[in-house]
């Protein structure tokens, strides 16, 4: 049998491999899945790889499999463990963790300012696939980032080095990394080249080159080109990428993968004009957090914590099962309902904390002109579509009511979480890592398999995120402090336009107004006449 395409998803423990047809036609067919466990401590991957295909071939009734491509996204080998150093923690430091994490990678340690011996330490101990280093917005401070490089250097490892700060260090960089350092150097575009400035995504394609470079290499992963003649990109930044590919379809939106270890939480969303009037730092376009305490399985006792022992067993009561028994007996895979029961209290709670911490807040500060309101994080609230992945929110019974809670979550009404209006969409095939790997080569063909698998129809073109939202019937919307905010804006509006008013009639007058202009951020006007300006 011949196939256009197949995607392989090595994982740490189970591998995937997802055939498609007629994939660059009008109607493209996600055709079989197969899976077999994971063979890289077998000290080579091909093993679980052709295992998944023949589970594949038995399952079409078929005796071999061929195909013209072959893609791959894994996390398997520990996925692509990375430490970042950057200047000043809630800049610099910042940015560069967004590129990383959006990047797939799964970020070990994170310091700011000037590396110490306890840093190297850790360092050391980590043993990091990649390391980043940040620090200084272009033309700015460039000691930190040297020093920290020479430490690095120092340290005799062959780990690779992105370096994505001040562009002035880039020829610096080349000579403390060099050939005889042993440690490959990916200068790139800086992170933060101005301040509240965010550019991560020329960091982001470059972290997802040198993890190919990486896994290639890894223990039992350095067969693996001679199977996959395509891309090789870390799980979690395939989902990104598919994210980011519907989000160009149907506007803003999150993502939400409920694992056995870990939670993660894609958005690609722009903030409403209220909040971005009162924003203290820059948020990317493109957010991914993961959560690594917050797992169904590996994890499902932090759950419970997170949860409260009593209200566990008061839900567990409510749902009709034995806590103790059900526990005892569930085994990564519910297998029977109370176990399904189980998972859907444990997929619960892991998404609404993995929200709460992705979301950004509405904060009160009080000073002397009395209290103001600021924004910090990332805001949801124009959220359209949440849309569920991985294995709890494409296959619990519950799945899309457990997703609706999301916008009633919030009892203070200051989270920036996405609204009641939201509509929730499942990814019924799991096949969205697939797709964004797939969308690399076959951009048009991953649309198409994505409105197959959500079970929706795109817009012809999509346009502008307004245009979308005006054809859609729905205009911004927000939590309640939302009205309160909008009165605080309109009263500051009102005085802004008093005091301009003010200035310009004490222009026409002939007083020098420029001082009040420049504390308004309006233009200066050319002084025609100085002398006869009175003072």
């Amino acid at each position: 049998m011949k196939i256009d395409v197949l995607v392989a998803e090595i994982g740490s423990t189970t591998t995937v491999v997802n055939a498609f047809k007629d994939i660059d036609t009008e109607e493209p067919v996600f055709w079989a899945q197969g899976q077999a466990p994971t063979s890289v401590l077998e000290g080579d991957v091909r093993i679980g790889l052709q295992g998944a295909i023949e589970d594949l071939c038995r399952k079409k009734g078929i005796d071999s499999l061929e195909y013209d491509e072959m893609l791959a996204t894994s996390s398997a080998a520990g996925g692509l463990k990375m430490t970042v150093h950057g200047l000043v923690y809630d800049m610099t430091a910042r940015a560069a963790k967004e590129a990383a994490l959006g990047a797939g990678g799964i970020i070990h340690y994170v310091t700011a300012g000037k590396l110490r011996r306890t840093d190297i330490a850790k360092i050391k101990e980590i043993a990091p696939n990649l390391i980043l280093i940040a620090g200084g917005v272009d033309y700015g401070e460039r000691d930190t980032a040297i020093e920290n490089a020479e430490m690095i250097r120092s340290m005799g490892l062959k780990t690779p080095v992105i370096y994505a700060g001040n562009c002035e260090n880039q020829e610096e960089m080349k000579l403390i990394f060099d050939q005889e350092s042993g440690q490959k150097l990916y200068n790139v575009e800086n992170v933060y080249p101005k301040i509240d400035d965010l550019n991560v995504e020329p960091c982001r394609k470059v972290i997802q080159d040198a993890f190919e470079e990486h896994i290639t290499g890894a223990p039992g992963m350095e067969h693996v080109r001679d199977m996959v003649n395509g891309p090789i990109i870390p799980t979690p930044g395939a989902v990104m990428e598919c994210t980011k590919l519907l989000y160009d379809c149907i506007g803003d939106l999150i993502v939400l993968d409920v694992g056995g270890a870990t939670t993660d939480l894609h958005s690609v969303a722009t903030e409403s004009d209220q909040v971005a009037r009162i924003m203290t730092a820059p948020e990317p376009k493109a957010k991914r957090t993961v959560e690594g305490d917050l797992g169904v399985y590996v994890n499902r006792m932090k759950v419970i914590e997170s949860i409260g022992e009593e209200k566990f067993r008061e839900k567990c009561g409510k749902a009709g099962i034995d806590p103790d028994k059900t526990l005892e007996s569930y085994a990564a895979i519910p297998k029977n309902e109370d176990e399904i029961k189980l998972v859907e209290i444990l997929a619960e709670e892991a998404v609404m904390k993995a929200v709460e911490r992705h979301a950004g807040k509405i904060r009160y500060i009080y000073g002397p002109s009395g209290r103001t309101s600021v924004a910090e994080g990332k805001d949801l609230t124009q959220v359209k579509y949440i849309v569920g992945t991985g294995g709890a929110l494409t296959r619990l019974p519950h799945r899309e009511e457990l997703m609706k809670k999301i916008a009633f979550y919030d009892e203070t009404g200051m989270r920036l979480f996405p609204t009641q209006h939201a509509e929730i969409l499942v990814d019924h095939d799991y096949i969205m890592a697939s797709l964004g790997v797939l969308s690399k080569n076959h951009r048009e063909g991953a649309k198409k398999l994505l409105e197959k698998s959500l079970g929706i129809k795109f817009p012809e073109r999509r346009g502008s995120i307004a245009g979308l939202n005006e054809a859609m019937g729905q205009k911004e919307n927000g939590p309640a402090v939302f009205e309160e905010l909008k009165r605080e804006q309109d009263e500051q509006d009102s005085k802004r336009e008093e005091l301009i008013k003010h200035i310009e009639e004490c222009e026409a007058q002939g007083y020098d107004m420029s001082a009040y202009r420049e504390d308004l951020g309006l233009p200066v006007l050319e002084k025609k006449d100085p002398e006869n300006l009175r003072s």
